[in-house]
């Protein structure tokens, strides 16, 4: 072998060893398949967002369980939030005569029984007189009778004056019994010349037009009183819906603000207005009462169970947001909230259909829902 032989063969053979170098150096190098998967597994991004019950409230989200039924089992109506009819009383003056005493205001707590204010009225001292009167007509026939009962008892008076006089107590008494209702119904006071003014129900005062010193007619309105906890809801529904609804039905009420109060159908009168065409549902709110008040005006949902199907699922249609190319909801968890994916149907009413992908009754953020899904957003570009 010559010299260019051997220079040939030493650098093919250097060649050979530094690719089997590289080979090896590569191979201690690479990372392992478990160890890819589990960055892969990291950078995937997470469906929760942890969140306490107090970052919950101070955020203002909504926690509701979807509902039950079909889209179109969700009736709208307009609704007016009004006392109970044995809540609220419309107090008058039983007499004429002029104000003379006020003793509460508007917003005043009452009690039932108590008394709000005083009329003085010559119509009550004209039956404060009378019902005296009555009153000392029936002693002075308890009188005669007891005497007219000695005499007949030593035989010298007869019979017929006994059974005169006893006559004569029971008119009187008749007579003292007239005058106390009639007492009674005026409302007189124990001065013998005032009217008393006093709330049969217990409450609040919402009206007070009474001036003292002024002159009211009888049955003019001096007072109003409501209590703010009995209330109704009165809703007017088309014709067409209202054969639906029935007893006990499920109903979501909207305020103004946003915030939704669960009540129930408690009767529907099953008449038709011939002006309006509606026929007029009562609504008892469950929860929330400290919220409403009465004249307020709201929107109810009610879902009528009349000939409509328990097996669809409805959410507000805030609860569905949109995550990149997914439609999802989010489901309370006990350390936050879950995105699921959801399939929506039809929409409408502020509701959305439910295809597939939640069960009825499963808790869901509702209003700002959109707070979740920016805060999955923000986690998944970090």
């Amino acid at each position: 072998m010559n010299a260019n032989q051997k220079l040939t063969a030493g650098a093919a053979l250097a060649l050979v060893l530094a690719a089997g170098a590289g080979f090896g150096i590569a191979r201690l190098t690479a990372p392992t398949p478990q160890v890819e998967a589990a960055a892969e597994q990291s950078a995937a991004p997470s469906d929760s967002v942890a969140m306490t019950a107090e970052a919950i409230k101070t955020s203002q989200i909504s926690v509701a369980p979807a509902a039950s039924g079909e889209l179109d089992a969700a009736i709208a109506a307009s609704a007016t939030l009004e006392a109970t009819p044995d809540a609220e009383a419309v107090l008058t003056s039983r007499a004429a005569g002029t104000v003379s005493r006020i003793f509460k205001r508007i917003g005043d707590p009452i009690r039932a029984g108590e008394t709000l204010a005083l009329v003085e009225s010559r119509d009550a001292s004209a039956i404060a007189a009378d019902q005296s009167a009555a009153s000392a007509r029936v002693t002075l026939a308890a009188r005669q009778l007891a005497r007219e009962r000695s005499l007949l008892a030593q035989g010298v008076s007869p019979r017929a004056d006994y059974e005169t006089a006893e006559a004569n107590l029971a008119v009187a008494r008749a007579d003292a019994m007239r005058a106390s209702a009639a007492a009674g119904a005026t409302r007189v006071a124990r001065d013998g010349r005032s009217v008393v003014v006093a709330s049969p129900v217990s409450g609040r005062v919402t009206a007070a037009p009474a001036n003292l010193g002024q002159f009211v007619s009888a049955e003019t309105e001096l007072f109003r009183v409501a209590d703010p906890s009995r209330l109704q809801i009165t809703a007017s529904l088309p014709s067409a819906d209202a054969p639906r609804v029935r007893a006990g039905d499920r109903v979501e009420l909207s305020l103004a603000d946003g915030q939704i109060i669960e009540g129930r159908v408690r009767s529907s009168t099953g008449v038709v207005d011939p002006d309006t065409r509606g026929a007029t549902v009562v609504i008892e709110p469950s929860a929330g009462v400290s919220m409403l008040a009465p004249g307020q005006l709201i929107q109810a949902r009610i879902f009528g169970s009349g000939g409509a199907a328990k097996d669809g699922v409805m959410v507000p249609q805030d609860a569905v947001q949109t995550v990149g190319d997914r439609t999802v909801v989010f489901v309370r968890t006990a350390n936050g909230f879950k995105a699921t994916n959801v399939e929506v149907g039809s929409r409408s009413g502020g509701l959305v259909a439910i295809v597939s992908g939640l069960k009825a009754g499963t808790p869901i953020a509702t209003i700002n829902a959109f707070l979740l899904k920016a805060e999955l957003e923000k986690e998944s570009a970090e």
